[in-house]
């Protein structure tokens, strides 16, 4: 396919015609970025001149949209962040009401703002406050988690939480329902170690419920876990009438996963197995089932054997 060739002079009227449709170009912009806009800044909302006799709690969130009249320029670097970080709030109106209007303060707003910028409406236009008469509650706090493991690993001890209680701020009536409180939901998969980490808890549902510490640590004891056996003398137990009883045999072996920090700690001690004569006595079963009463937390059951024990009763 032959190229197009062009003489000195269509080459200049070529150019001559970009260059003017990039002025035409750069001139709309410029003007269209000047003309009036109307578009929404969000910002965080500061209270000031709080009401000293009155206890009060606001309902909505601290953030709010403002409404706000300017140049395509400020429409610009709005959408760039570029707003008021703030608006600080008059709150002397509730000293005799519940309630905060915002078009009765866009003067005062306005003022925070670029002189060229004019907030036109805030929204919500009002502020709703809660004046119910508040309490504070410890409750102790639930971890909410989701593990998984490596293979033969799992936790050696109980979970460690700072701090385990936190304090719920809100009325009588609501505090009243809530004996804990929940965090989110702690996902981990394949651990095999121990891990220290902050989770949030959960947000409240009640906009007049709050809570403080708004986190706390966890703390996971993580081991390799390996199988351990061993004896444990039985227990009899509800033996009203003081029968001798002689089992067979006297011991069983409890088979179990223990960590390998603890294997050499946990012995026989940490375990006891028991039978019940009301077996016998009441359900005229011919065979005690072994029941394990006492048992680590931190280890985890495999087997006992043998499950059921033969006896003798010598009235």
């Amino acid at each position: 396919m032959p190229f197009i060739t062009l003489t000195k002079i269509e080459k200049r009227r070529v150019f001559s015609l970009f260059a003017c449709l990039l002025l035409a170009i750069a001139a709309w912009l410029f003007m269209a970025l000047n003309n009036k806009y109307v578009y929404v800044a969000k910002t965080v909302l500061v209270f000031k001149n709080s009401p000293t006799k009155r206890a009060f709690y606001p309902l909505q969130s601290d953030t709010i949209d403002l409404q706000v009249e300017g140049t395509g320029w400020q429409l610009l670097f709005a959408r760039l962040r570029i707003s008021p970080p703030s608006v600080s709030v008059n709150l002397s109106q509730l000293n005799t009401k519940d309630f905060i209007v915002f078009s009765d303060q866009l003067f005062n707003i306005n003022r925070q703002l670029e002189s060229t910028q004019k907030v036109i409406s805030v929204k919500p236009d009002t502020l709703y406050f809660d004046f119910t008469k508040r309490v504070v509650k410890k409750v102790p706090v639930k971890l909410i988690d989701k593990l998984g493991f490596a293979k033969q690993y799992g936790m050696s001890s109980d979970v460690i939480l700072n701090p385990n209680y936190v304090k719920v701020a809100g009325p009588l009536e609501e505090l009243s329902k809530i004996t804990f409180w929940p965090t989110d939901t702690l996902k981990q998969d394949k651990i095999q170690s121990s891990i220290t980490t902050r989770v949030a808890l959960q947000h409240s549902i009640h906009k007049n419920v709050s809570i403080y510490p708004s986190s706390v640590e966890v703390k996971l004891s993580v081991d390799e876990f390996t199988e351990k056996t061993i004896e444990v003398p039985l227990k009899i137990t509800n033996n009203r009438s003081y029968n001798s009883i002689k089992l067979y045999p006297k011991k069983v072996k409890v088979t179990f996963l223990v960590a390998l920090s603890n294997y050499d700690q946990v012995d026989e001690s940490f375990i006891t197995a028991t039978i019940d004569v009301d077996e016998w006595r009441n359900l005229g079963h011919h065979q005690f089932t072994v029941k394990i009463t006492e048992f680590p937390d931190y280890c985890k059951l495999v087997n006992v054997s043998p499950s059921k024990i033969d006896f003798i009763v010598d009235k």
